[in-house]
């Protein structure tokens, strides 16, 4: 078993700052080489607060503030633009910096694209709900329309 600090989420292990125990070669293989975590050592915990602190900084602080923006972004739906076909199949596909980049377009709070979960691939225009992640109790769903430049 390795003992990993997390350098940032990894779904069902950890939030960044977190201190692990995985498999080698689940280490080995696919959390160091994608820089989602870093080996665990005495001296590394300063690191490992510091990593805490800017999590700190960025996430939501409270429960009733979750609630709030999740309303703000449930109230308009988010139009995201991109190049498409004549049968309205895109070029290429919507990803989450993409939905990120819209939500603040459109006047809404900043929103990490991290947080951003997308239930299918959207390659084609038309309507799709989107999940947004703002606490750990609080799940935001935004209507997302996307049209053909």
């Amino acid at each position: 078993m390795a003992k990993l600090i997390l350098t940032h989420e990894v779904t069902g292990l950890g939030e960044p700052g977190d201190v692990v125990e995985v498999k080698d070669g689940y280490a080995r293989n696919y959390l160091i080489p994608r820089s989602l975590a870093t080996p665990w050592s005495k001296g590394a915990e300063s690191q490992q607060t510091a990593i805490r602190k800017a999590r700190k900084a960025r996430e939501i602080a409270t429960l009733d503030e979750a609630k709030a923006t999740a309303d703000a972004l449930g109230a308009k739906p988010v139009v995201v633009k991109a190049k498409a076909g004549e049968s309205g199949r895109l070029f290429g596909q919507v990803t989450t910096g993409d939905i990120a980049g819209a939500v603040a377009e459109a006047g809404g709070p900043s929103v990490d694209k991290r947080k951003i979960e997308i239930g299918q691939s959207i390659k084609t225009t038309g309507d799709y709900k989107v999940s947004i992640r703002l606490h750990p109790e609080v799940s935001a769903k935004i209507a997302v329309k996307v049209v053909a430049l």
